[in-house]
Order: structure tokens, then C-alpha cells, then sequence
């Protein structure tokens, strides 16, 4: 896809009041004859319970994050992070691209939402060309550190599957990609084989994680696919989708991954955070003249 290099635009963060979510329907719960509030119904019953207690979808008026013209309501880091000033944004046609700043530089970074969520149920689109390592960070600190849901759409990358982006990072990539590419160089199918950090793995470090034969049979190779994270309790229940497909679900109370530690990371991170969009830093990590794409980007507070 053609696209159009256009001068950044980033508004500086809002002053606004973050804008209030629905009210949930486990607000006010009992089980057994006894009132629960809404955390101890969330501990009680976990992600589960609270898929059964939400509003529906088109019910719940989730707040769209992007508005398909401008940046508003996004930022970049007030200071350089590890990947860098922020990379290179800009609107097209109701869509949201970015790139490195300037391309083929090495210079990226994190266009981050200027409201933070903590609970909450994320959805968009993306259209990614296959070689960027990007990324969605959700309860992202403006110094870049966050959980991740991987776009790492790129030879032995991932989609759909987590990772924890902050000092003492770590990864949980049970499977990685590799393109079969057809006569004009882009990927016209997928194969598989495990991530090798993955086979050393202590049993439950996901409580679900789909097959890498499901993930092959869910992602569209061409044009747009969903995103979607579902995000509640201090230590985060985590559950993510490709389209229609369920990917993972990893509980933040219990997971055992050695180089998590629970308290470590809530430390950092704290109970809420930004939705943030990745621009990988270093050139072997963003070929120039590639560029990722988002659209209908629209989040329920929970």
C-alpha cells in the first residue's frame, strides 16, 4: 500500500478528565446471599465471571481512542525511551500509520493515549506490512514500559501472544512465524515452529494459549485483521484474540515464568496505564519504507 509521508501533529497531553466508562453489572453483586463488591466478584469468579457480567459490546458505548483524523488524544514519551523519541505518525484516509522517525534511522518509540486505563476491553484493527516489529502496550508508563501484545510481524515473530516490556523484561512466545513468500517478495502463508525459550518453560505459564495450526488457520495474510486484550486485577488476567480466534489467557496472581515477579512489575507499572503503539527501535528491526496501520480504535473501561 502507497502511502504518504506527512509532517507529525502530536497535540501535547490533554489536561482533560479522563472520560467515564459504562457501569458494569458486577458493580453490585451477591453470591450465596452475600453482597460482593465489584473486586472481590473479579477475584471470586475471574476473567470468566466478568465476561458473563458485561454489558454486550454494542450496549456498553466503549469510547473510540481514535478519532480517524488527527492525533488527538495520543502523545509521544515527554523524554527519549529505549526505542527512541517516538517514531514518525500521521493520519490517511481514517487511518492511523507509522514508521521511524526518519525512516530506515533506527529512531522509534511509543505513540501513547493520553487517557490511562486499568480495567478494560481493548478492540482495533491492524494492517501491518510483514517485516516491522511493533506492537499494542496496554498499562504503559511514559517511560515505555508495559505489558505488550506482540505485532511482531516479522520472520520468527508472533501475533497475539505477551510480553513484558519494562526493565528485566520477559517474553512469552510459545510459537514464532516464518513467511512462505510468493513471486513478489510478500508472504503469501505462514508455517511455524517453537519459540526455543518456550521449551524450557515451567508447566502454566499459560493457563490457555491456542495452537500454532489454529493461529495459521485465523490470520488473514492479506488486509485487516482484529485485535482484541481484555485487561482486569491488580496482577493483570490477560486474555487476547486474532479475528475471531481466542489466542491466550495468562493469569498475573500465578503465572510461574521465572523472570516474572509479580510485585516487581506491578511496582513499575502500577494499576493502570496508556494504550500505546510501537514503533521497534534499531534499523535490523524496521525495514525502511515499511510502516504499520491501525484503525477503529475503541476501549470499554471495565
Amino acid at each position: 500500500m502507497k502511502t504518504k509521508r506527512s509532517p507529525d501533529s502530536v497535540p501535547k497531553q490533554s489536561d482533560a478528565r479522563p472520560g467515564s466508562g459504562p457501569q458494569n453489572l458486577c458493580s453490585s453483586v451477591s453470591i450465596c446471599g452475600s453482597p460482593l463488591n465489584r473486586r472481590a466478584f473479579l477475584r471470586t469468579c475471574g476473567v470468566a465471571g466478568l465476561a458473563l457480567s458485561m454489558p454486550a459490546w454494542g450496549a456498553a458505548k466503549a469510547q473510540s481512542l481514535f478519532d480517524g483524523q488527527s492525533l488527538k488524544g495520543w502523545h509521544k514519551p515527554p523524554k527519549r525511551i529505549a526505542h527512541g523519541t517516538g517514531g514518525h505518525w500521521w493520519v490517511e484516509d481514517g487511518v492511523l500509520l507509522g514508521e521511524q522517525d526518519p525512516p530506515g534511522s533506527g529512531n522509534g518509540g511509543l505513540l501513547l493515549s493520553d487517557e490511562k486505563f486499568g480495567d478494560f476491553d481493548l478492540r482495533l484493527e491492524m494492517n501491518c506490512d510483514y517485516g516491522p516489529d511493533t506492537g499494542i502496550f496496554f498499562r504503559c508508563t511514559d517511560q515505555g514500559a508495559g505489558f505488550q501484545y506482540y505485532v511482531d510481524y516479522h520472520e520468527g515473530g508472533n501475533v497475539g501472544h505477551l510480553r513484558g516490556e519494562l526493565p528485566g523484561a520477559f517474553a512469552m512466545k510459545p510459537f514464532q512465524i516464518f513467511a512462505q513468500r510468493g513471486p513478489d517478495g510478500e508472504p503469501k502463508s505462514f508455517t511455524t515452529r517453537p519459540d526455543p525459550r518456550a521449551l524450557k518453560w515451567p508447566p502454566g505459564v499459560y493457563e490457555y494459549t491456542c495452537t500454532a495450526e489454529q493461529w495459521l488457520k485465523a490470520w488473514r495474510v492479506k488486509g485487516w485483521n482484529s485485535a482484541r486484550v481484555l485487561c482486569v486485577g491488580k496482577y493483570p488476567q490477560i486474555t487476547t484474540w486474532v479475528n475471531d480466534l481466542k489466542v491466550c489467557h495468562w493469569n498475573g496472581e500465578t503465572c510461574p515464568l521465572p523472570e516474572y515477579n509479580k510485585e516487581r512489575v506491578f511496582e513499575i507499572l502500577g494499576r493502570e496505564g496508556s494504550i500505546g503503539l510501537q514503533i521497534h527501535g534499531g534499523k535490523a528491526m524496521w525495514p525502511t519504507g515499511k510502516v504499520c496501520r491501525w484503525r477503529n480504535i475503541s476501549i470499554q473501561r471495565l
